[in-house]
């Protein structure tokens, strides 16, 4: 495996001789057996270059993995192993560009040899099908695949624009968002459910706009723009609630408890020292969290 992706990524069987401190011929034969082996062509040859098969292609995909979670499974038992290598990461958009993003030189700093790929999506991506060493979400967790540990509490708050407010009224119960544009996310049932405090127990309203998006940044941006009513994170729309570009609604009724914001990776592979360091690194962070800070 290791013989062929150094093929595949040197570009031809002299480079990645010369890469593996080997001859080209006994490159050649390696590569010659295994495809005997498996009994399928994994490149096609030709006198200027060298290219996949489809079942090479599926093949190499796979070699890079099995190789991936053996070096890791090494790194993770050698004593005093320093954090090095790839690390995917995925982030929601708005969370990690505000939040994770400005953390990063720090622990850029702290380990060289980590080699950072963000991924921003404000989908829950599968972690174990795409690839991803360590993902931030705000949501519940509910693979059991997954290790899970919590970074920081998450309060939830309705508002919209003044401008808004001024051409609508400003609701003053939950039954008042009938009558209102209430702006929705695409494809996150459980955020399109708002919660109520009432006198006896709490109470749920689903909302079903017209105008969704799959983008917390985008719903904020649309709510500044007087389109419509948002309910976002405090740590997200507190700034702007704070500068008046947002009015915060419903604040005797709004059950502002949201679900934390946690710091997950993949449980059935071993705890590499680039994912160790960066949930680490995370949890430090966000001891105090920034937003309080710029609260303060």
């Amino acid at each position: 495996m290791s013989v062929l992706l150094s093929v595949v990524d040197e570009g031809d069987f002299s480079a990645a001789a010369r890469a593996l401190r080997m001859t080209p011929s006994a490159v050649s034969k390696i590569i010659g057996r295994l495809e005997t082996r498996l009994g399928v062509r994994l490149l096609q040859r030709s006198t200027r270059r060298i290219g996949l098969t489809t079942e090479g292609m599926a093949y190499v995909e796979s070699a890079r993995r099995i190789l991936g979670e053996i070096e890791e499974a090494e790194l993770a038992i050698r004593p005093g192993a320093e954090p090095h290598g790839r690390l995917r990461v995925s982030l929601p958009t708005a969370f990690g560009h505000r939040l994770v993003v400005p953390m990063l030189p720090g622990f850029i700093e702290r380990h060289p040899a980590v080699r950072l790929e963000l991924s921003f999506a404000d989908r829950i991506v599968d972690m174990l099908d795409e690839g991803i060493d360590v993902a931030v979400r705000v949501a519940q967790q509910m693979d059991s695949r997954l290790v899970v540990r919590r970074l920081a509490a998450n309060r939830r708050v309705i508002c919209a624009a003044p401008a808004y407010l001024d051409r609508h009224g400003v609701p003053e119960t939950p039954a008042d968002l009938r009558d209102h544009v209430c702006l929705g996310i695409t494809a996150h049932g459980g955020l399109n459910i708002w919660e109520f405090d009432g006198p006896n127990r709490r109470r749920t309203m689903r909302i079903r706009s017209r105008i969704e998006a799959d983008s917390t940044e985008a719903l904020r941006g649309l709510a500044i723009a007087g389109v419509g009513i948002i309910r976002m994170s405090e740590i997200l729309v507190g700034p702007d609630i704070r500068e008046g570009r947002l009015t915060a609604l419903l604040t005797g009724y709004n059950h502002p408890e949201g679900a934390p914001i946690s710091v997950v990776y993949p449980s059935r592979r071993l705890l590499s020292p680039s994912v160790r360091a960066f949930v680490d690194f995370l949890v430090e962070q966000f001891a105090t969290p920034p937003w309080e800070l710029e609260a303060g």
